[in-house]
């Protein structure tokens, strides 16, 4: 999902080496030399990597496991790299400033349509309601939105629900009368009377719906009326599947266990999510209802040619029809060329 925080950088000493270096300043050379070469020796086991990321509610197991250090398990130090737009990430993995991202489904679609070889090695999540258009009382439906200003963020999660609902609802972007906003900026421009519909996802939405005590505005269409067509997804460039496999398995194992333990203790985990997020872990808590993590034993089927839209083959005909007719893609990649199972279907087995 798109996001608008500052780019921040999540490379810090492992707590370990700073208590060795605290312990070896009281001691004679000789333990300084100690200490440096069982540094060295630590750094020689662990393999640094960078996932580029925005803030979004699905992306919490990451959040979680980069906090605790779950990643340590696997020989890994994976440092988080927070961007202030997703646009960015996919570029970022193509030039190697990172190993991989978490990008949506939609945006590897355009990668691999324009020559980039960008692969999904794991589904993360699937907007469940997380996203949603929302208007004032007086628009009861998609239909409504005819000659009315729409607040939304172009080419983005954002405008790809927008443009999904009004195919469904029977009309066009053209429909309508566009506004550029960033996701962040629409609970304000409504809230002044600036605009009656805009698209966003949370936490503005709850920002947005809980104005004036939950009377004035009001969800017309969600994620949640398409389920999986606005799919996060970890991603990395064809070259760094095929040198770090290891590595990429050890991301999603450790993904795995962060999930596992936002399941274990909600509590805690909401609490980490939340510093994130910058909301509280009762936010987080409310938010948790409109995303859906998917476990490992379900991971396969999308993966799988199905029908229904949780499926990569079903969602990215969708998702490739209106970027084609949006202009943003001049030719629709074959799903293969998107998708690399080989990791979660390894860990399905063991």
């Amino acid at each position: 999902m798109d996001s608008f925080r500052p780019l921040r950088s999540s490379v810090f000493p492992p707590a370990a080496l700073l208590r060795r270096l605290g312990n070896s300043l009281a001691k004679p050379v000789a333990g300084l030399a100690l200490a440096a070469f069982a540094v060295a020796g630590h750094a020689a086991d662990v393999t640094p990597m960078k996932i580029g990321t925005v803030v979004w509610i699905g992306y919490g197991p990451f959040y979680v496991a980069e906090k605790l250090d779950l990643f340590k398990k696997y020989k890994l130090k994976v440092s988080l790299q927070i961007f202030t737009d997703p646009a960015l990430i996919p570029s970022a993995i193509a030039s190697g400033a990172v190993d991989g991202g978490m990008l949506t489904y939609d945006q590897v679609i355009g990668q691999v349509a324009a020559g980039r070889p960008q692969k999904v090695v794991m589904p993360i999540d699937y907007s469940n309601g997380g996203d949603a258009i929302v208007a004032d009382k007086s628009i009861a439906k998609v239909a409504d939105f005819k000659g009315k200003k729409v607040g939304f963020n172009p080419l983005s999660p954002s405008d790809f629900l927008l443009s999904y609902a009004l195919k469904v609802n029977g009309l066009t972007d053209k429909d309508i009368v566009p506004v550029n906003m960033t996701p962040e900026a629409v609970p304000a421009a409504m809230a002044s009377g600036q605009m009656q519909i805009g698209v966003t996802y949370e936490p503005s939405l709850s920002q947005i719906v809980s104005q004036g005590g939950g009377k004035k505005f009001k969800v017309v269409f969600s994620s949640k009326d398409a389920p999986g067509l606005i799919a996060d997804v970890l991603v990395f460039d064809e070259k760094v599947i095929k040198a770090k496999p290891t590595e990429i398995s050890g991301v999603i194992q450790a993904y795995l266990d962060g999930l596992a333990y936002i399941k274990a203790k909600p509590d805690e985990a909401a609490k980490i999510i939340g510093k994130v997020m910058g909301v509280s872990a009762k936010e987080v808590k409310e938010q948790w209802s409109g995303v859906y993590n998917i476990p490992l034993a379900e991971m396969p089927k999308a993966f799988t040619k199905g029908t229904e839209t949780t499926s990569y083959y079903a969602s990215g005909e969708v998702i490739s029809e209106l970027l084609k007719a949006k202009g943003q893609i001049t030719t629709v990649p074959a799903t293969e060329a998107t998708i690399d199972a080989q990791f979660v279907n390894a860990l399905v087995k063991k």
